[in-house]
Parts: structure tokens; C-alpha cells; sequence
């Protein structure tokens, strides 16, 4: 009897100081690592985010732009972090369904090296032309792009990213030639594209359409099954003449492996109520955006469904990086 009283004072002697540990977090501030620079779609649902929690959480939650190689330099770096909840990833197609499968190699294992806290949103992507294409519509664009074969350039914001993934299916689909040309994240991009340099890019609807109402670029479809409720009047782009090329990218928060699962659960609770406030969904819904906010196993689940469609993806695309 006195040895199980001893076991049993042993065991709450370790379980309280974990229970108050989980309690006390965050105790400091938070960084988020976004692995792009400023202006694309991770940056911005990471400052949402970011935003929301330093409100609920009562410490700042810092974002931390790490831009280059497609999403890699950053993740890299939250790979390599303390896994004490502290040092944060916002996760995205690219850095953890499509990097595997491009990279020769990728200096980090997204399954291997990172827990998953919540998928945040959902993004659909838009075709979109600069003012260089005297094309407004899709067939247009189509019908001057084959007239001028090799000539055209495409962007997208890194290799490897879904918008680099869209224009080598999108080449596919039409029988187009034109050359990629890859940036360091969709803001320097989408600048390159309204400047002239660039005619065409695969991007997230969010990120194009405040270019889009200005009058500096060409809006040719959206990539969905149905018209998006935020822009109702764009078709789509099988409406437009390419039926079965759908792209939607998405976004969540990752954590080092190794971070407590008490800390991801309070993360993953944390940014649910954020995604369910109505100025967050408000928000998120003018860009186009769908919110999510699920439980860590969930995004687990999603994220490994997630990896073997992008691996497939990336293979009948021919793309990749040495």
C-alpha cells in the first residue's frame, strides 16, 4: 500500500507542473514564420491571424516574413525551432503538399518534423492576364497565346508553389508554350504582372482581385466547380472555356515536432475562435477566402490526403527542382 501512495504522489507530482505549464501559455511572445514575403495570400491570412490571437492570447504574435525557395528557407527555419509552442509555421500547399515532390532536396520532412495545430482557410485561385495581353476573356488570351507560342511568360510566386503546379496544367490543358518564371512570393509577382513583365499567372483569388478592381489586370476565371460568392459576376474558368482545371490552395498553422500536445489543442482552440468570429469570417469572405478552424487530428488527416493529390499533381506536370 505505501509503495501504490508513493507511485501515485510520484505521478501527480509530474502531471501538476505539466498541467500548469499548459496553463501558463504563452508566457512570452509568439512568432509566426510566414515563408513568403508580404502581399501574397499567406502573408496576408497570417497577419489575420496573428492579429486575432495577440488579442486573445493577451501576448503578441509576431509574423516573421522568411521568403525564398518556394516556401523552403522559411520552413527550414521552424523546422530547426524550439518545440515549446513559441515558434510558429504558416503552413500552406506549397511548403507541405508540394515541396516534397519537387525538391531533390527539401531541407525538411513536413511529416517528419512538424505537428499539426489547424487548417485556417481555404483559397481559390483566379487566371489572370496584365495589361501586356490584349485579351479579356480566356479564349482570347488562349487564341493569342497560341498565335505567339513561347513568347509569353508566366509567373508564379516560387517553383514548386500551387501557382507554378496551375501554369504547367494550364500549358497542359491548352497545347500553350510559354516560360515560367518564378518569384520570390506572389506580391513581387503580381507587381511584375501589372508592370508588364510577366502575362499570366495562377493566383489566389484574394490576392488578385484588389489589382483586379483597380483596372490593372484581367480577371479570366475563376478555378471552381461553382462562381465564388465574393465575385459572382467572374465565371468560372470551365465557363469560360477550359472545363476540369479547378486549383484551390490552402492554409494552416504548423508547429515544430515535438510540441506539446496540450499546447497545439490550446493553439488549435484559440485560432478556431478566430476563425468563428464574424469580423474574421467577414473578412475572409470579401477576399474570397473559405475559413475553417479544425482540431489538430483533423488537419492531420486533411494534410496527408492533401500531400497525395499534390504528389500526383506535381508528376503529371513534369515539374521540379534540383
Amino acid at each position: 500500500m505505501v509503495r501504490v501512495l508513493a507511485a501515485l504522489v510520484a505521478i501527480g507530482l509530474v502531471v501538476v507542473p505539466a498541467a500548469a505549464n499548459a496553463q501558463a501559455y504563452p508566457a512570452k511572445p509568439i512568432r509566426l514564420i510566414v515563408p513568403f514575403p508580404p502581399g501574397g495570400a499567406v502573408d496576408v491570412l497570417g497577419r489575420a491571424i496573428a492579429a486575432k490571437l495577440t488579442e486573445q492570447l493577451g501576448q503578441q504574435v509576431v509574423v516573421d516574413n522568411r521568403a525564398g525557395a518556394g516556401g523552403a528557407l522559411g520552413g527550414e527555419l521552424a523546422a530547426k525551432s524550439a518545440a515549446d509552442g513559441y515558434t510558429l509555421l504558416m503552413g500552406s500547399t506549397t511548403t507541405m503538399s508540394i515541396n516534397p515532390y519537387i525538391y531533390a532536396k527539401l531541407p525538411y520532412d513536413p511529416a517528419r518534423d512538424f505537428v499539426p495545430v489547424t487548417l485556417v482557410a481555404f483559397v481559390p485561385h483566379v487566371l489572370v492576364a496584365g495589361p501586356s495581353v490584349p485579351a479579356q476573356t480566356l479564349r482570347e488570351f488562349i487564341t493569342y497565346a497560341k498565335a505567339h507560342p513561347g513568347k509569353l511568360d508566366f509567373a508564379s510566386a516560387g517553383n514548386g508553389t500551387p501557382h507554378h503546379i496551375a501554369g504547367e496544367m494550364f500549358k497542359q490543358m491548352t497545347g500553350i508554350e510559354m516560360v515560367h518564371v518564378p518569384y520570390k512570393g506572389t506580391g513581387p509577382a503580381l507587381t511584375d504582372l501589372v508592370g508588364g513583365q510577366v502575362a499570366f499567372m495562377s493566383v489566389e483569388i484574394l490576392a488578385a482581385m484588389p489589382l483586379a478592381k483597380a483596372g490593372k489586370l484581367h480577371v479570366l476565371g475563376v478555378a471552381t466547380a461553382q462562381r465564388n460568392p465574393s465575385a459572382p459576376e467572374l465565371p468560372t474558368v470551365a465557363e469560360a472555356g477550359l472545363p476540369g482545371f479547378e486549383v484551390t490552395s490552402w492554409y494552416g498553422v504548423v508547429a515544430p515536432a515535438g510540441t506539446p500536445r496540450e499546447i497545439t489543442a490550446r493553439l488549435a482552440s484559440e485560432i478556431a475562435k478566430a476563425v468563428a468570429s464574424s469580423d474574421f469570417r467577414e473578412r475572409l469572405a470579401a477576399l474570397g477566402a473559405t475559413p475553417v478552424g479544425n482540431s489538430p487530428d483533423e488537419f492531420g488527416t486533411f494534410m496527408r490526403r492533401e500531400s497525395s493529390k499534390w504528389e500526383a499533381a506535381v508528376k503529371a506536370s513534369g515539374a521540379h527542382v534540383d
